[in-house]
Order: C-alpha cells, then structure tokens, then sequence
C-alpha cells in the first residue's frame, strides 16, 4: 500500500472483529509514516485457526496481535496456519516470531526474493541500492545525504527472515471451516502477491491488490514489467465476481467490481500522463512527476519515485518513449520518434 500524506496519520492500536462466523479482522498498528495500520484475518480451521498476513515486526507488535485476537475470543496458539498475502513488511515482517510461538507452517509465495534476497535483506546493500535508483532518477546530491542519513536509521521491520513450507501458486487450495479458499497468483504490487477467493460465499482476501481507498504501489525493479503484471492480475480478479472483498488496509467492502474499474483507471490516467509528458527533449523521472502526480515529487516518497519508474519502464517496453543515459549516469527519458 501506498502511504498517504503524513498529516493524516493517526497513531491505531490493535482491535479486533467480527466480520462474519468464524471470519475476523484483525486491525494491527503500525510506525510506517502515513499507514496506521495493517489487517490480517483469522478463519476458523477445526480446532485452530489461519491466519492471514501478521504485521509488522517492531517494539509492542506481537502484544497488539495478542490484544486483537484475544477482543475476538482467539489465542495465538491457535494458529495452525500462516498465509501471507505478500512478502512486504508490514504483511509478514512478524512471522518469524508468529512461527516461534505456534510452530505452525508458513504459506507464502515462491517469488519472495524482493524480500528474501541479500539485496533486499542487508541494510547497506538495500540503502546502496534506494540511493543509486534516486541518483539515476535525477534525484540531486543534497537530498541524496539527507535519504542516505534517514536510511541509517530505518527500522528493519521484520523479526527475522523465514521461507515458506508451502509455496503459493495458482490452484493451492487452503482449508478453513468456511469452505476451501483457492489461491490465485496476483503479481504486480509485488511479484510475491497472491489473492484467496472463496468461491460458494464469493469472499476474496486481496491483500494490497485492491484496496477500500484506491492506492498504487509497484515493487520496482524486480521484475521487467509491474504495470503488466499488474494489470492482468486485475483482470483475474475481476473475473471472480466477488461479493465481498477483505483487503490489506482498511474496512472490508461490496462493491468490488467498482474498485477494480478505480484502479486501472487511476493507472491508465497516470500512464496517460506519463506519456503525455514525454517530449522532444529527454527528462529525468524526476522531472515527468509534476505531470503524472500534479505536484512535484518529494525525493524521500521513493515508492512514488518507483511507481513513476514502473510507468516509464512499461511506456518503453511497449515502444513508446526511449530511455537514454546521459554522461554522468543519470537516466533520461523522451518520446518515441514516429515513423
């Protein structure tokens, strides 16, 4: 999920509730600026129960899941399942500890490296990486000091890194007292991305896929083509005709065809805008921000700067601006010159 601004924060605290018969959200707090907070759900399994996606991993985190399970009548230890939407932090950054306590398997994707590999895990190698992205973006050397002195200092939001028992790829099947839920794969806003559908109550867990308040975010670099991803893994949810949508974020909702027609609007407007703001002369991603998101782009927003990133790079996959490098290394990007 993409952050909103930081004036809107508003410190949450653990809660629980009851969304239908054995189905509860779990409201968990977080320290991320501008996201409150994450959900997971609990389905009743037999004696146990599964749960989805656990927060994230930071002083007090395990002690709100506690007080949000307890407020519902549920105890850690009984979890017999973990399944994670997706391998972000504020999703699975608790389930090193989750596992700890219960001993229960992890369920979670195969295409987790964005979070699992030593680029991603190693706090100097994953801020080199943030720093030379910006640097090639346009982003100038002052605000690259002041990223690189606020990366220091970054919290690395998960426990510890674990990988899954039971990989998730399309067709695995997750047992509840509910019926079956199937898992589809929903690559895009990260690779490892998976949505459950269960399809007798039309009930679908999107994780950050689709989202109650429309929000964009792409796991950039990863893959060649997010946007792609992205966009076909709507298309798959959309053809499940869900009821009622649980999502990563926010309250659950109905109308679930109207919020993925939202959310590939928003994103053909911005690629829309991104194109439009190709001209003649070659510009750094940098500079297309104004006209993509009608403000200028504060360069510590790195998930907006990788948004735009992903924007540009599907633009050139389809021939339609061209990407140069100039000689100090920074990227610049231009229309495609028409036949």
């Amino acid at each position: 999920m993409r952050p909103v601004a930081a004036s809107a924060r508003r410190r949450e605290v653990g809660r629980g509730e009851r969304v239908l018969p054995g189905l509860w959200r779990l409201r968990l707090p977080l320290t991320l600026p501008g996201v409150p907070h994450v959900n997971a759900w609990a389905i009743a399994a037999g004696s146990g129960v599964v749960l989805i996606d656990c927060g994230m991993h930071e002083p007090g985190s395990m002690a709100q899941l506690e007080t949000a399970m307890a407020q519902v009548g549920l105890r850690i230890q009984q979890v017999s399942r973990l399944v994670i939407t997706h391998a972000h932090l504020d999703h699975w950054g608790q389930a090193a500890t989750v596992i700890e306590r219960t001993g229960c398997p992890l369920w979670m994707s195969p295409h987790h490296q964005h979070a699992t590999s030593e680029d991603a895990v190693d706090p100097e190698q994953a801020l080199a990486r943030r720093l030379e992205i910006a640097r090639q973006s346009g982003v100038p050397p002052a605000a690259l000091a002041r990223l690189q002195e606020q990366g220091k200092d970054m919290p690395a939001g998960i426990a510890a890194i674990v990988l899954p028992d039971v990989g998730l790829v399309d067709g695995v099947v997750i047992e509840t007292d509910l019926g079956p839920w199937t898992v589809y794969e929903t690559p895009g806003h990260a690779p490892s991305h998976v949505c459950l559908y269960q399809p007798e109550r039309r009930l679908l867990i999107s994780g950050d896929h689709v989202l109650g308040r429309i929000s964009l975010f792409f796991e950039y670099g990863w893959t060649p083509d997010p946007i792609d991803e992205f966009l076909r893994s709507l298309d798959v949810v959309a053809g499940l005709d869900a009821r009622l949508c649980m999502s990563g974020h926010g309250r659950t909702f109905t109308d679930v065809r109207a919020h993925i027609d939202a959310t590939r609007a928003l994103v053909a407007a911005r690629l829309d805008a991104t194109l439009a703001a190709a001209g003649a002369r070659p510009a750094t991603a940098l500079e297309y921000a104004p006209a993509v998101f009608g403000e200028p782009l504060e360069p510590a927003t790195r998930w907006r700067l990788y948004e735009l990133l992903c924007y540009l790079h599907h633009l050139e996959r389809e021939g339609a601006i061209v990407r140069g490098m100039d000689s100090g290394g920074i990227e610049r990007w231009l229309a495609q010159k028409q036949p």
